[in-house]
């Protein structure tokens, strides 16, 4: 015959029943079920308020929690998100931390992320195919002004109809939001126009970097345009991301996501409205909203202005005795060994110099440029992809 099981839960219904049919002492009945008067008292009085549930383990889980969040913290956190409602856990933990120094101890970010959660501000995140190809970092960005990047964030339709296209500039350093401009349309006026601004209040950076669409680049010697050749002549190198690669420039792409959150979703009543918008989030992006790739600090802290002025009158490039100049018309072309060799329109009007590289080609210079190289015996040029930095030999 087999032994008979029996649980804790029906030993004490048995206890209840035979307590109930009476005959008993409490004493004799909890030596019987070989229990203490204590537990025996506890489990009758149990009964007596919530029937056989009272006759059920209770859970063993604490009252109170020593490390409970206090209700102070979590009102801070909902209101700072309230605050900034695209900020995460950890943006919005840097930024009460930074401002709010009577707190000793905060939750970590994964329990701020469990409060938002819980308050209904953060959706369960959509999820994203895995980029086949890696992001490129350039090395060359080792302070401020190595690299300025510029972008136009896709144009939009504010309220009243008119059409918006924000141009972009960042520090690619610092991350520092040095323009957003709304301009009347996306050419070399309106551009040059920005950046001449700019320039003035900022300095000039080493090398800006930009995609391939006008007026930053064209299917030119070099991809030059007249903007990116006037770039070349205050000394400022150019470089190009790949076609269809942003993720080359990806500090300036994910910028331009934070911009459309906090200032286009919706779109503001007027361009005046939007540009005042634009304003608004630059000085936030700056001097307010912590940075997680710089150590949750402000791009502001990193920044500095840069030491290269920008100059009153454009500067005459000057070329070794052994580079022979030639000026190109206002067509774009240039006489080379009986050849009339197109350029660029980009140029038309300016001087390049020749530098003689084999006995039948000829590298074309602009400034401290390389733009390519021709080939004398047929008036073919080869060009560069991106203008390479030239080293002007010295004379002796």
């Amino acid at each position: 015959m087999p032994w008979k099981e029996t649980f804790v839960y029906e030993e004490r219904m048995k206890f209840v029943v035979a307590w109930k049919q009476g005959g008993w002492t409490l004493s004799d009945l909890c030596r019987e079920f070989n229990i203490s008067r204590v537990t025996g008292y506890k489990y009758l009085e149990r009964y007596n308020l919530f029937g056989l549930d009272g006759l059920k383990d209770r859970s063993k889980k604490p009252k109170r929690h020593p490390k409970t969040i206090r209700k102070k913290i979590i009102d801070l956190i909902i209101n700072e998100r309230r605050d900034h409602p695209t900020w995460g856990a950890r943006k919005l933990l840097a930024s009460l931390q930074a401002r709010i120094h009577m707190i000793k101890e905060w939750p970590a970010p994964s329990t701020v992320g469990r409060i938002l959660k819980d308050k209904g501000f953060i959706s369960e995140p959509k999820k994203r195919r895995p980029k086949q190809t890696p992001v490129i970092h350039f090395s060359h960005v080792l302070g401020p002004n190595d690299v300025w990047c510029v972008d136009f964030k896709g144009h939009f339709t504010v309220g009243d109809g008119m059409r918006c296209t924000p141009l972009t500039i960042t520090d690619a350093y610092s991350r520092f939001l040095i323009g957003c401009e709304i301009v009347p349309k996306a050419n070399t006026v309106s551009v040059m126009s920005v950046f001449e601004h700019l320039f003035i209040e900022f300095g000039l950076p080493d090398a800006i970097r930009s995609d391939n669409g006008t007026p930053f680049a064209s299917i030119s010697l070099a991809g030059l345009t007249k903007l990116s050749v006037w770039w070349l002549k205050l000394g400022i190198r150019l470089e190009r991301i790949e076609p269809g690669k942003p993720q080359q420039n990806g500090r300036h792409e994910r910028m331009h996501r934070t911009l459309k959150q906090e200032t286009a979703l919706p779109a503001r009543s007027s361009l005046e409205e939007q540009q005042r918008a634009f304003d608004e989030f630059k000085m936030e992006y700056n001097f307010v909203r912590p940075h997680e790739a710089l150590k949750n600090k402000f791009p502001s802290e990193y920044y500095r202005k840069s030491n290269r002025k920008f100059p009153n009158s454009i500067p005459i490039a000057s070329y070794p005795t052994n580079i022979m100049l030639s000026e190109v018309n206002d067509l774009g072309n240039i006489h080379c060994e009986g050849h009339r060799v197109f350029l660029s329109s980009a140029l038309s009007d300016e001087v390049v110099g020749l530098e003689e590289i084999s006995d039948r080609h000829l590298r074309i210079i602009f400034h401290n440029a390389a733009l390519g190289v021709i080939d004398t015996h047929t008036g073919k040029v080869l060009q560069y992809k991106n203008p390479m930095l030239f080293s002007i030999p010295s004379d002796s």
